[in-house]
């Protein structure tokens, strides 16, 4: 990892020369956004749903990058190059930029952009073979006041304490129930349950991302006739479900059977899951 090739503002540098000020708001305050996008056989898998995403953001917190979605695209698509990795995860972050220490936001200043690749290493295939356990936390779900839709903030300590907490509980995953809005996402995933034939998720709040991969799953089912439903899930529904998965860019599918104390179905990962698993890596694959 230490001869890979990072983007910092407008230079491609070293690893191990990439560094940023302490007076980056992103260091300071956790004050930006990033991406985390998935490339497969050396091209990005929905590059342009990651970069969309991002560019509708920023202007929610008052970023202006002076870089258009095409450009940013292509910078991603050097540093794959640059590194020669057919298959990575590639870690693309915008903050506010380097400012004197205030809470105050100066327009003037101009936002730092870093994009980073490293090789994809996917789970042990026995993850997806006999699925894994996650853990139920009830506590009010994090979102940003006054911001209509969810973010991929970097302030990410919440997401680093439930995954941390549900790990200790012997859990891969931890999954937010809020007292109001129900079940809401994982630290880093959204959740997906089946009941009787019919695939249900979370619907999209101030506390639920819009997940790339959870959008992709959604498209594989519709283009099957699968039934779908997005609202409102209780703990409830989770535990009695028949099946159980959780999603996101760097781990696809992964089945879970067992939610806290709970086995989820027959204790394997269900039929449809498997099903949507095999239709999401034809996806990943057919892309790159």
């Amino acid at each position: 990892m230490q001869d890979s090739v990072v983007y910092i503002n407008g230079l491609f540098t070293p690893l191990k020369n990439a560094k940023v000020s302490i007076l980056d708001r992103g260091f300071c305050y956790g004050d930006g956004l990033f991406e985390t996008l998935r490339a497969c056989k050396g091209k990005v898998f929905r590059a342009d749903q990651h970069l969309k995403r991002l560019f509708q953001s920023l202007p929610l917190i008052f970023i202006d990058l002076p870089m258009t979605q095409q450009e940013v695209k292509a910078v991603v698509q050097e540093i794959l190059n640059r590194n020669k990795f057919e298959n990575a995860i590639i870690r693309l972050t915008v903050t506010r930029g380097i400012n004197e220490p205030s809470f105050q936001i100066d327009p003037d200043v101009s936002p730092t952009l870093v994009v980073h690749a490293r090789p994809h290493h996917p789970l042990p295939k026995a993850v997806y073979r006999n699925g894994v356990q996650i853990s139920l936390l009830t506590q009010p779900a994090h979102n940003l006041h006054g911001i209509n839709r969810g973010l991929k903030t970097c302030n990410f300590l919440s997401n680093i304490l439930v995954r941390e907490i549900s790990q200790r509980q012997g859990s891969m995953e931890g999954v937010i129930v809020d007292p109001v809005l129900g079940v809401t996402e994982g630290a880093t995933s959204n959740l997906f349950i089946v009941k009787q034939g019919v695939l249900k998720t979370p619907a999209v709040n101030n506390s639920v991302l819009e997940g790339i991969t959870r959008g992709v799953v959604l498209e594989i089912a519709r283009d099957h006739k699968i039934s779908i439903e997005k609202g409102l899930l209780v703990a409830e529904d989770v535990l009695t479900a028949d099946e159980v998965f959780i999603t996101n860019s760097g781990i696809d599918i992964v089945p879970v059977v067992r939610v806290d104390n709970t086995s989820i179905g027959n204790k394997k990962p269900g039929i449809l899951t498997s099903f949507l698993q095999q239709e999401f890596l034809k996806c990943v694959e057919e892309a790159g």
